[in-house]
């Protein structure tokens, strides 16, 4: 995958978040039916699932019996992607340093010690 299609644009992050919380391989019209209003096309959304499928973003099969019908599945989990999509972050914007990230975010969102503290508290329980 190249650089620039390592990133989603908005709507294929929509439809990601889509295939995401469906969980299981969808057709286009399982995805159209979940999509907010106002709803695209049909024909958008299969646009938009060629798209994710040449970036290698998603994967498709044809069932035995069911025509036409392509069923797609994300090839990385949304928590996969995150991570990918925050070290190209870390390392495009803040040297590749986690606490010039960090103390950017901290600025930036105004934490309190005591908030740095319940992150820290919340790390700690997570951990075995």
């Amino acid at each position: 995958m190249k650089q620039k299609e390592r990133i989603l644009t908005k709507v294929e992050f929509q439809m990601m978040s889509i295939l995401w919380d469906i969980g299981h391989p969808a057709c286009g019209h399982d995805i159209l039916e979940r999509y907010p209003d106002p709803k695209p096309t049909y024909t958008t959304i299969a646009s938009y699932l060629r798209i994710l499928y040449e970036k290698g973003f998603v994967e498709y099969t044809k069932r035995e019996g069911e025509g036409k019908t392509q069923w797609y599945k994300a090839k990385m989990t949304r928590q996969q992607y995150t991570r990918q999509t925050m070290q190209e972050v870390k390392k495009n914007f803040f040297d590749g340093s986690l606490m010039s990230m960090f103390s950017f975010f901290v600025k930036e969102e105004k934490l309190s010690a005591d908030d740095i503290q319940e992150m820290l508290d919340e790390i700690n329980k997570q951990q075995p």
